[in-house]
């Protein structure tokens, strides 16, 4: 059962998700971390509530983003880390953790990637008046949202749509595809033909 860090910057709703399928043994992997970039988040509340040890740090006391990633390179060493799984990291992964994961970070984005990049990808998908938006989990570089896609699933917006009902309307899916994604690359290293069927 490999050992996985949960990074997240906000409410953590996918990594509530993610804690409620390895509790109930659909995701075979063991959380050994939750990484958070503000300590007062409510990822790091449902972390305390799960008796997940966390590792929440201020950017800013830093003097570099070398620096932190130092840190938390050392927190996830000591926890025997294998894999990272993004789960609303609202910060670009930089060259120190990329070189020692490289090929073991993934990332969820609410967008059909390469369409709305970056931060409020709903709020970018309802000014563009989009048709479809959906989900993309990707493998992590260094840009923004640039990694090799991994699968992808599409939402039709309609149009009475609203900032809610699409973040509902992806929430749903990431809540089901990332643990689902998330056990085949743990426990197989790939992900199946029919799952990468679902990208459009």
């Amino acid at each position: 059962m490999k050992k996985i860090a949960v990074f997240a910057s906000g409410s953590g709703s996918n990594f509530q998700a993610i804690i409620d399928v390895v509790k109930s043994g659909e995701l075979e992997a063991d959380i050994a971390i939750l990484v958070c970039d503000k300590p007062d988040a409510y990822a790091v509340r449902r972390a305390n509530s799960a008796r997940i040890p966390t590792f929440a740090f201020s950017p800013k006391e830093y003097s570099s983003k070398e620096a932190y990633e130092s840190a938390i390179l050392e927190k996830l060493a000591s926890y025997g880390v294998e894999f990272i799984v993004l789960a609303g990291y609202m910060r670009l992964i930089g060259p120190t953790l990329l070189g020692e994961y490289a090929g073991r970070i993934v990332n969820i984005h609410p967008s059909l990637l390469p369409d709305f990049p970056g931060k409020d990808a709903i709020g970018q998908a309802l000014a563009a008046k989009a048709e479809w938006s959906g989900v993309t989990i990707h493998y992590v570089d260094e840009g923004m949202d640039t990694g090799p896609i991994i699968v992808q699933e599409r939402v039709r917006l309609s149009e009475k749509e609203t900032r809610e009902s699409l973040q509902k309307k992806i929430q749903n899916i990431e809540h089901k595809l990332y643990p689902s994604i998330l056990q085949m690359l743990l426990t197989r290293g790939e992900v199946q033909h029919d799952e990468k069927a679902r990208t459009y």
